[in-house]
């Protein structure tokens, strides 16, 4: 069988308001796939519409041809943005009790929680309340009772967010193993230096319509505007009025200018020329953040 996320032609309405329009995308199996938009562009709805707790008014949702609400619970896991632990009880407490739900016995349990906490250092947490636990180690124990089941299809939402450095690679290094097992991933950032390093694939959302979907190298390959990094010892500022400059920011050491398109980087050379010295001159491809402010930024809100 076909073990692939199939997304075709999916639209969710909530009375006149469209959530989700006319949304289709491929994931396959053992693939990182990014699903980036700012909040309220349809990524939380395409994720509920994944899980099978909601149904698409058009389109079709499938993992290996097998529809959400027809897919067994040890198939899929969720790590929701907001941790949905309860407080008071303990970590193994609440974790037998998730797995249970999972279908998994306590003795399963048992063994894959004591191997995730063995792994993420945590061991003497596994009788603390998740109240007595740091935001970071909460949200350890938030994706250990995501994975523990070994699902075949795994969602992340916001995975990274309020985590420091340490423990965002403890969990990023948790997530490229489960990749590298054959786990296909499916996981929201706000953060894209995180999608750049974690993701093959990727969807860009904006009002519910897909305003970008390919690799990260297609999807960079066809945005057409370039930043060039400059620094020399006279103003730039008389940049701005080249046809094709968009923008010229000035930083503590040197100057980025935003044209265009490549064709203008030669008319922004020529223009440096008998001005004064010019110690560099360097252009950029276009970063994921770049383009996601242009595709999903205040100008499309």
């Amino acid at each position: 069988m076909d073990m692939s996320l199939m997304i075709k032609g999916v639209t969710k309405k909530y009375g006149s308001k469209v959530a989700v329009e006319n949304l289709s995308f491929e994931v396959n199996r053992g693939e990182m796939f990014g699903l980036l938009g700012r909040n309220g562009a349809g990524k939380t709805t395409t994720f509920r519409l994944m899980l099978g707790l909601l149904k698409a008014n058009q389109g079709t949702i499938t993992w290996g041809n097998v529809t959400p609400v027809k897919l067994t619970s040890r198939t899929i896991g969720y790590l929701p943005e907001e941790r949905g632990l309860y407080p008071k009880l303990n970590v193994m407490q609440q974790l037998i009790y998730l797995g249970r739900l999972k279908g998994m016995t306590k003795r399963e349990v048992k063994d894959e929680v004591t191997k995730w906490l063995r792994q993420f250092e945590a061991l003497q947490y596994e009788n603390k309340r998740m109240e007595q636990l740091s935001k970071g180690n909460q949200q350890k124990i938030q994706f250990i009772a995501s994975v523990m089941h070994k699902p075949e299809l795994l969602i992340l939402d916001e995975p990274f967010s309020g985590l420091d450095p340490i423990n965002i690679n403890v969990l990023k290094k948790a997530v490229f193993d489960l990749r590298d097992q054959g786990t296909t991933i499916v996981f929201s950032s706000h953060r894209m230096d995180h999608v750049e390093s974690l993701c093959e694939n990727l969807s860009i959302l904006n009002n519910g319509q897909q305003v970008a979907y390919g690799s990260l190298q297609q999807i960079k390959a066809a945005y057409r505007s370039r930043t060039i990094r400059i620094k020399a010892d006279f103003s730039l500022d008389y940049l701005l009025t080249l046809n094709g400059v968009i923008d010229v920011q000035e930083e503590a050491h040197e100057t980025r200018v935003v044209v265009q398109t490549e064709a203008i980087v030669n008319a922004v050379f020529e223009a440096l020329h008998n001005k004064g010295n010019v110690q560099l001159f360097a252009v950029e491809e276009p970063t994921l953040h770049d383009i996601f402010i242009d595709k999903a930024g205040s100008a499309h809100a």
